[in-house]
């Protein structure tokens, strides 16, 4: 989760992350976050902090994670019709301004989640649990 500036988005990706068994979650940018956001399971989750996108890079290449961007901006692949490779970071940016254009240029993918309202975008919440899912449903193999 980049996080910029409004920081209950990155509480929020943490109650996904440890319902879908995401392994960890790293926080990029800022700090402090509203741990409110994560209703506790902040406690059961491993977090990582990053001071910026490329300390997340460094991370991913010395550990074989590609970094997949959720963003729904040009040339993004719908998250329904991608590949999503086993393992890799699934990276979120903030409702509105969503993510940096250096986070963007360091992803090795980009996804997007279709949406047809009058909103383009979503909270972070609800896209990593979309977003989640779909990798769930590509690679969890049945197992529980």
């Amino acid at each position: 989760m980049e996080s910029l500036g409004h920081d209950h988005d990155s509480g929020t990706v943490v109650g996904p992350a440890n319902a879908f068994g995401a392994s960890g979650v790293h926080i990029v940018g800022r700090r402090r976050w509203n741990r409110r956001g994560a209703m506790v399971t902040d406690r059961y989750q491993h977090i990582v902090h990053h001071d910026s996108i490329a300390d997340l890079v460094a991370f991913a290449r010395e550990t074989g994670l590609a970094i997949v961007a959720v963003d729904n901006g040009p040339g993004s692949v719908d998250v329904s019709e991608f590949g999503f490779p086993e393992r890799c970071i699934l990276l979120f940016g903030q409702e509105g301004p969503g993510l940096t254009p250096e986070a963007l240029e360091a992803a090795d993918a980009v996804v997007e989640i279709r949406q047809f309202g009058s909103t383009r975008s979503i909270n972070a919440a609800a896209a990593a649990a979309i977003v989640m899912h779909a990798w769930i449903d590509g690679w969890s193999h049945g197992d529980r």
